[in-house]
């Protein structure tokens, strides 16, 4: 059974900063691209980063561009979202998703085959 579980959300205060990790198990994560995608309330899912399978190559939304970095250790089939400069903008529900066929990666959320239960980041003002 594939397995995605997000950990690291929280309430931090404006221009704080937190660590996301995707947890990735039950496949071998390592040969696929991973992205991170988020959703506020009463808004629609949107794509924040991906990275390619050797994270070599990184893909960013112009909104965290400069501010979040994502990385992958394919040793321990785990992604990462590095957030600083944390904005009440960025508050939402994150969810990290794998992609079993884009290469490089893909920006879209419909390309991607399995995700996480979501975990939750409230920035405060």
């Amino acid at each position: 059974q594939v397995q995605l579980v997000e950990s690291g959300g929280g309430l931090v205060q404006a221009g704080g900063s937190l660590r996301l990790t995707c947890a990735a198990s039950g496949r071998r994560f390592s040969s696929y691209a991973m992205g991170w995608f988020r959703q506020a309330p009463g808004k629609e899912r949107e794509f924040v980063a991906c990275i390619s399978w050797s994270g070599g190559s990184t893909y960013y939304a112009d909104s965290v561009k400069g501010r979040f970095t994502i990385s992958r250790d394919n040793a321990k089939n785990t992604v990462y979202l590095q957030m600083n400069s944390l904005k009440p903008e960025d508050t939402a529900v994150y969810y990290c998703a794998v992609d079993l066929h884009s290469v490089p990666y893909s920006i879209a959320h419909h390309e991607y085959d399995y995700w996480g239960q979501g975990t939750q980041v409230t920035v405060s003002s």
